[in-house]
């Protein structure tokens, strides 16, 4: 039995943090799961800026609400939910993607959540499990599924290569190069048919 894990900013939504850097006016905050490997360091980073701005979680929430999904993706997923079970693995945060979910017609997530101190500060984030894109697709293995994977950054790799099938979808020219064993695409039509064929 198949199960697909998606990665979501990037494939199905923008980067938040990129929509966040524009609309605040800090382009430190465009780096992404793209430009840094290490998670942690990327995360504890940006909130180091978001402290020394004075920004909280209401502020990132508000663009958050701005954020549609990319051109394509709720076809894309409707169509993938209608032939496997389908869960989105994110390194995103709880308390920002459920307007995401609502607007993909809320789709199973797994994700991570923000520690956040009375006056809305971001103080901490907790990670659901290490590793967890490769944990999860693990589990789920374990389990009894097989995967099939895609995603765009350094965090998605991990996934893809543990899983029966895996693609690249929009990533970097980089990523790329250094992977060019992993099947590339950039259009979700080129993407759904590789899920297709790999079930």
């Amino acid at each position: 039995m198949n199960i697909c894990c998606l990665d979501m900013e990037g494939v199905l939504v923008p980067e938040i943090w990129i929509a966040f850097s524009e609309a605040s006016g800090i382009p430190e905050l465009r780096r992404t799961t793209r430009d840094e490997p290490d998670y942690d360091k990327l995360m504890r980073w940006r909130l180091g800026i978001l402290r020394e701005h004075g920004l909280g979680l209401r502020e990132i929430q508000d663009v958050i609400a701005t954020i549609d999904p990319l051109p394509g993706a709720k076809e894309f997923l409707d169509e993938l939910r209608s032939i496997s079970q389908v869960i989105i693995l994110s390194d995103t945060f709880e308390e920002f993607a459920k307007p995401l979910m609502a607007k993909l017609g809320w789709p199973t997530i797994f994700c991570n959540s923000l520690v956040v101190g009375d006056d809305g500060m971001v103080e901490d984030f907790r990670m659901r499990c290490p590793e967890s894109k490769l944990t999860t697709v693990r589990g789920l293995q374990s389990i009894g599924f097989d995967t099939i994977a895609t995603g765009d950054s350094f965090n998605d790799l991990a996934m893809i290569r543990a899983s029966k099938a895996g693609f690249l979808f929009r990533s970097t020219e980089q990523i790329m190069a250094d992977n060019p064993d992993l099947p590339a695409f950039e259009e979700f039509d080129d993407l759904l048919a590789a899920f297709k064929s790999a079930m």
